[in-house]
Protein backbone atom coordinates (compact mmCIF):
# COMPACT_ATOMS: atom_id res chain seq x y z
CA UNK A 1 0.00 0.00 0.00
CA UNK A 2 1.48 3.25 -0.89
CA UNK A 3 2.73 5.80 1.76
CA UNK A 4 0.67 8.86 2.23
CA UNK A 5 2.52 11.82 1.81
CA UNK A 6 2.88 14.38 4.43
CA UNK A 7 0.30 16.87 2.99
CA UNK A 8 -2.29 13.90 3.04
CA UNK A 9 -1.20 12.72 6.23
CA UNK A 10 -2.10 16.56 7.40
CA UNK A 11 -5.53 17.04 5.38
CA UNK A 12 -6.36 13.45 7.22
CA UNK A 13 -5.70 14.76 10.71
CA UNK A 14 -7.96 17.97 9.87
CA UNK A 15 -11.18 16.78 8.58
CA UNK A 16 -13.57 16.74 11.59
CA UNK A 17 -16.13 14.10 12.57
CA UNK A 18 -13.70 10.79 11.73
CA UNK A 19 -12.37 8.81 14.55
CA UNK A 20 -8.59 9.14 13.99
CA UNK A 21 -7.66 6.33 16.48
CA UNK A 22 -6.59 3.46 13.23
CA UNK A 23 -4.86 6.63 11.50
CA UNK A 24 -3.27 7.65 14.23
CA UNK A 25 -1.73 3.86 14.92
CA UNK A 26 -0.70 3.40 11.82
CA UNK A 27 1.42 7.04 11.44
CA UNK A 28 2.97 6.11 14.81
CA UNK A 29 4.40 3.07 12.72
CA UNK A 30 6.05 5.66 10.34
CA UNK A 31 9.82 6.27 10.47
CA UNK A 32 9.60 9.26 8.93
CA UNK A 33 10.64 12.12 11.15
CA UNK A 34 8.06 14.94 9.21
CA UNK A 35 5.12 12.56 9.95
CA UNK A 36 6.25 12.21 13.52
CA UNK A 37 6.53 16.03 13.76
CA UNK A 38 3.02 16.35 12.22
CA UNK A 39 1.33 13.43 15.03
CA UNK A 40 3.06 15.49 17.47
CA UNK A 41 1.50 18.57 16.80
CA UNK A 42 -1.95 17.33 16.14
CA UNK A 43 -2.25 15.64 19.05
CA UNK A 44 -0.72 18.57 21.62
CA UNK A 45 -3.45 20.28 19.08
CA UNK A 46 -6.11 17.95 20.49
CA UNK A 47 -4.97 17.68 23.75
CA UNK A 48 -5.47 21.69 23.98
CA UNK A 49 -8.73 21.20 23.11
CA UNK A 50 -9.62 18.70 25.46
CA UNK A 51 -8.76 20.73 28.51
CA UNK A 52 -10.68 24.04 26.57
CA UNK A 53 -13.61 21.86 26.47
CA UNK A 54 -13.10 20.50 30.25
CA UNK A 55 -13.00 23.74 31.39
CA UNK A 56 -15.74 24.99 29.36
CA UNK A 57 -18.09 22.57 30.69
CA UNK A 58 -16.55 23.76 34.22
CA UNK A 59 -17.68 26.69 33.87
CA UNK A 60 -21.23 25.90 33.04
CA UNK A 61 -21.68 24.50 36.27
CA UNK A 62 -23.48 27.19 37.39
CA UNK A 63 -26.03 27.50 34.79
CA UNK A 64 -26.82 23.90 34.59
CA UNK A 65 -27.35 24.01 38.02
CA UNK A 66 -29.84 27.10 37.75
CA UNK A 67 -31.97 26.15 34.86
CA UNK A 68 -32.14 22.65 36.78
CA UNK A 69 -34.18 24.87 38.98
CA UNK A 70 -36.05 25.91 36.12
CA UNK A 71 -34.40 29.42 35.45
CA UNK A 72 -34.48 29.75 31.53
CA UNK A 73 -33.08 33.58 31.07
CA UNK A 74 -30.06 33.76 33.06
CA UNK A 75 -27.97 36.87 32.81
CA UNK A 76 -24.20 37.11 33.69
CA UNK A 77 -22.76 40.32 34.42
CA UNK A 78 -19.33 41.93 34.67
CA UNK A 79 -17.91 46.02 33.87
CA UNK A 80 -14.78 46.80 32.99
CA UNK A 81 -12.61 50.15 34.39
CA UNK A 82 -12.74 50.17 37.77
CA UNK A 83 -9.31 50.63 38.27
CA UNK A 84 -8.22 53.13 36.05
CA UNK A 85 -7.52 57.39 36.20
CA UNK A 86 -9.55 57.69 33.04
CA UNK A 87 -12.10 57.41 31.02
CA UNK A 88 -15.97 55.64 31.77
CA UNK A 89 -16.25 52.39 33.64
CA UNK A 90 -18.28 50.18 31.43
CA UNK A 91 -21.09 46.93 32.53
CA UNK A 92 -22.44 44.71 30.43
CA UNK A 93 -25.35 41.73 31.03
CA UNK A 94 -25.35 38.96 28.92
CA UNK A 95 -28.12 35.85 28.36
CA UNK A 96 -26.69 33.26 26.65
CA UNK A 97 -28.79 30.21 24.98
CA UNK A 98 -28.57 26.89 26.83
CA UNK A 99 -26.47 25.68 23.49
CA UNK A 100 -23.75 28.36 23.26
CA UNK A 101 -20.47 26.77 23.13
CA UNK A 102 -17.07 28.76 23.44
CA UNK A 103 -14.22 26.94 24.21
CA UNK A 104 -11.40 29.31 25.29
CA UNK A 105 -13.79 31.64 26.88
CA UNK A 106 -12.53 33.13 30.09
CA UNK A 107 -12.20 36.21 32.23
CA UNK A 108 -11.79 39.22 29.78
CA UNK A 109 -8.08 40.03 31.11
CA UNK A 110 -6.75 36.65 30.29
CA UNK A 111 -7.31 36.79 26.62
CA UNK A 112 -5.52 38.57 23.59
CA UNK A 113 -6.88 41.53 22.15
CA UNK A 114 -7.40 39.75 19.48
CA UNK A 115 -9.28 36.70 21.25
CA UNK A 116 -11.38 39.25 22.73
CA UNK A 117 -12.47 41.17 19.30
CA UNK A 118 -13.45 37.67 18.07
CA UNK A 119 -15.37 36.55 20.82
CA UNK A 120 -16.96 39.59 21.32
CA UNK A 121 -18.15 38.99 17.86
CA UNK A 122 -19.34 35.55 18.49
CA UNK A 123 -21.44 36.77 22.01
CA UNK A 124 -23.33 39.56 20.41
CA UNK A 125 -24.27 37.22 17.24
CA UNK A 126 -25.57 34.48 19.32
CA UNK A 127 -26.54 36.00 22.59
CA UNK A 128 -30.19 35.63 23.47
CA UNK A 129 -29.83 39.33 24.17
CA UNK A 130 -26.93 41.69 26.16
CA UNK A 131 -26.85 45.15 27.37
CA UNK A 132 -24.76 47.80 28.38
CA UNK A 133 -24.35 50.53 30.75
CA UNK A 134 -21.93 52.96 30.68
CA UNK A 135 -20.89 56.03 33.19
CA UNK A 136 -18.52 58.38 32.98
CA UNK A 137 -15.64 60.20 34.34
CA UNK A 138 -17.84 63.15 36.37
CA UNK A 139 -20.45 61.19 37.83
CA UNK A 140 -17.59 58.55 38.87
CA UNK A 141 -16.34 61.62 40.91
CA UNK A 142 -19.80 62.14 42.10
CA UNK A 143 -21.29 58.94 43.60
CA UNK A 144 -17.87 57.00 43.96
CA UNK A 145 -16.77 53.98 41.76
CA UNK A 146 -18.47 51.39 43.25
CA UNK A 147 -21.98 52.99 43.27
CA UNK A 148 -20.95 54.00 39.43
CA UNK A 149 -20.17 50.42 38.48
CA UNK A 150 -23.17 49.08 40.26
CA UNK A 151 -24.91 51.73 38.49
CA UNK A 152 -23.60 50.95 34.75
CA UNK A 153 -25.04 47.29 36.10
CA UNK A 154 -28.61 48.30 36.77
CA UNK A 155 -28.22 49.98 33.93
CA UNK A 156 -27.16 46.79 31.08
CA UNK A 157 -29.57 44.64 32.98
CA UNK A 158 -32.71 47.22 32.09
CA UNK A 159 -31.52 46.76 28.37
CA UNK A 160 -32.48 43.12 28.37
CA UNK A 161 -35.13 41.78 26.64
CA UNK A 162 -36.87 39.01 27.83
CA UNK A 163 -35.89 39.79 31.11
CA UNK A 164 -34.01 38.12 32.63
CA UNK A 165 -35.13 35.53 35.81
CA UNK A 166 -31.83 35.04 36.79
CA UNK A 167 -28.51 36.99 37.11
CA UNK A 168 -24.91 35.89 38.10
CA UNK A 169 -22.83 39.18 38.96
CA UNK A 170 -19.11 39.00 39.37
CA UNK A 171 -17.75 39.92 42.77
CA UNK A 172 -20.75 42.65 43.65
CA UNK A 173 -24.42 42.62 45.28
CA UNK A 174 -26.94 44.65 43.44
CA UNK A 175 -30.41 45.63 44.49
CA UNK A 176 -32.83 44.43 41.88
CA UNK A 177 -36.39 42.63 41.78
CA UNK A 178 -34.90 39.74 40.11
CA UNK A 179 -33.16 36.48 42.36
CA UNK A 180 -29.19 36.85 42.07
CA UNK A 181 -26.10 35.34 42.73
CA UNK A 182 -22.77 37.50 43.35
CA UNK A 183 -19.62 35.00 42.47
CA UNK A 184 -16.17 36.21 43.45
CA UNK A 185 -13.62 36.05 40.28
CA UNK A 186 -17.26 35.06 38.72
CA UNK A 187 -15.70 35.89 34.84
CA UNK A 188 -13.65 32.78 35.36
CA UNK A 189 -15.70 30.62 36.85
CA UNK A 190 -19.67 31.15 35.05
CA UNK A 191 -19.98 31.46 31.05
CA UNK A 192 -22.17 34.01 30.99
CA UNK A 193 -19.93 36.68 33.20
CA UNK A 194 -17.41 35.66 31.13
CA UNK A 195 -19.09 36.84 28.24
CA UNK A 196 -20.12 40.19 29.96
CA UNK A 197 -16.39 40.40 30.88
CA UNK A 198 -15.66 40.31 27.60
CA UNK A 199 -18.64 42.58 25.75
CA UNK A 200 -17.64 45.20 29.05
CA UNK A 201 -13.97 45.16 28.12
CA UNK A 202 -13.79 45.45 24.19
CA UNK A 203 -16.45 48.18 24.39
CA UNK A 204 -14.85 50.38 26.48
CA UNK A 205 -11.58 49.59 25.09
CA UNK A 206 -13.02 50.92 21.80
CA UNK A 207 -14.12 54.26 23.49
CA UNK A 208 -10.76 54.64 25.25
CA UNK A 209 -8.96 54.27 21.62
CA UNK A 210 -11.59 56.99 20.72
CA UNK A 211 -10.59 59.21 23.29
CA UNK A 212 -7.41 58.78 22.34
CA UNK A 213 -7.73 60.46 18.98
CA UNK A 214 -8.87 63.35 20.97
CA UNK A 215 -5.94 63.63 23.50
CA UNK A 216 -2.77 61.69 21.87
CA UNK A 217 -0.15 62.90 24.38
CA UNK A 218 -2.07 60.53 27.08
CA UNK A 219 -1.57 56.77 25.61
CA UNK A 220 -5.23 55.88 25.70
CA UNK A 221 -5.55 53.87 22.83
CA UNK A 222 -2.70 51.52 24.90
CA UNK A 223 -2.95 52.25 28.67
CA UNK A 224 -6.74 52.67 28.27
CA UNK A 225 -6.66 55.04 31.37
CA UNK A 226 -4.66 52.77 33.68
CA UNK A 227 -1.94 54.73 35.68
CA UNK A 228 0.96 54.12 33.40
CA UNK A 229 4.65 55.56 33.66
CA UNK A 230 3.60 57.37 29.92
CA UNK A 231 -0.07 58.35 31.37
CA UNK A 232 1.17 59.93 34.77
CA UNK A 233 4.21 61.92 32.87
CA UNK A 234 1.15 63.38 30.29
CA UNK A 235 -0.88 64.35 33.28
CA UNK A 236 2.07 66.15 35.30
CA UNK A 237 2.92 67.71 32.02
CA UNK A 238 -0.23 68.84 29.93
CA UNK A 239 -3.05 68.49 33.01
CA UNK A 240 -6.02 66.82 33.22
CA UNK A 241 -8.62 65.91 30.59
CA UNK A 242 -12.31 65.94 30.83
CA UNK A 243 -12.28 62.54 30.72
CA UNK A 244 -10.21 61.71 33.77
CA UNK A 245 -11.55 61.18 37.60
CA UNK A 246 -10.68 64.08 39.71
CA UNK A 247 -11.51 62.22 42.85
CA UNK A 248 -8.65 59.63 42.11
CA UNK A 249 -4.88 59.86 42.75
CA UNK A 250 -2.20 60.99 41.94
CA UNK A 251 -5.39 63.08 39.39
CA UNK A 252 -6.91 64.87 42.24
CA UNK A 253 -3.09 65.82 42.84
CA UNK A 254 -3.01 67.93 39.55
CA UNK A 255 -6.07 70.15 39.64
Amino acid sequence: MKKLTIQEIEQQLLVEGEDKKQLVQTLRQDERKGVQRILDKWERLREKEQLLHKKFLEMTSFEGALRHQGFQFIAGIDEAGRGPLAGPVVAAAVILPEDFYLPGIDDSKKLTEQKREDYFERIKLEAISFGVGIIGAAEIDTINILEAAKKAMLEAVTQLAPNPDYLLIDAVKLETPYPSESLIKGDARSITIAAASIIAKVTRDRMMKEISREYPEYGFSSNMGYGTAEHLEAIKRYGVTPYHRKSFAPVKDYI
